[in-house]
């Protein structure tokens, strides 16, 4: 079983990234948490999943041990693979996540592309027990940077943003520090202001 991977990163997109070690070049499936973590690193250290199945053997990489960690408690729920699970820790960060799970926050949860209302309850009831074991801070996070009353108009505004074409994660963490800074905006103001920074 492979542990981690370490070596020079030869090749990166915002899904795999290919690491060297000793003339063998591995092709590891990344969150774009990691490819974010590694981006522009020449060494990298990559803790690793080994996915196998009857048609394939899949590496899937992490920048740190809690997000692999995060990753196999994913995986364990039910109609949860691997793509799926790397596809949430893309939208979200580990502590954003753990935060959405210990919160109960589906709606947040639904927004991660292939993520149904159903799914997102199944991984909240699974897993909510499960998270406090990860040892992850879900300090000052999305979900509690948004006050309850704040919650409409924080979706609300992600929503429009979200269909103005701008990705999930990055519409968000603008929209909650901009609610964190002027937790009493009108949406149409929250957006205004969000759409300058993006």
């Amino acid at each position: 079983m492979i542990e981690y991977l370490k070596g020079e990163l030869t090749e990166i997109t915002p899904a795999l990234a290919v690491v060297e070690c000793n003339g063998v070049g591995y092709g590891v499936n990344v969150s774009l948490n990691t490819y974010s973590a590694i981006q522009g690193k020449k060494e990298v250290k990559l803790y690793i999943y080994e996915g196998i199945r009857e048609d394939a053997y899949v590496l899937y990489g992490f920048a740190t041990k809690q997000e692999r960690e995060l990753f196999l408690q994913l995986i364990s729920v039910s109609g949860i693979g691997g793509n799926t699970a790397r596809m949430i820790l893309s939208a979200l960060t580990p502590a954003e996540l753990c935060n959405v799970i210990s919160s109960g926050n589906d709606k947040l949860l639904k927004t991660v592309k292939g993520i149904g209302l159903k799914t997102a309850q199944r991984i909240i009831v699974d897993l909510k027990d499960k998270i406090a074991s990860t040892g992850i801070d879900s300090g000052a996070t999305v979900s509690s940077l948004v006050a309850s009353a704040n919650t409409e108009i924080f979706e609300e505004a992600v929503a429009a943003l979200t269909m103005l074409g701008f990705a999930q994660a990055p519409s968000q963490k603008v929209v909650s520090a901009i609610l964190k800074e002027e937790p009493d905006a009108p949406v149409e103001k929250v957006i205004k202001l969000a759409l300058k920074r993006l």
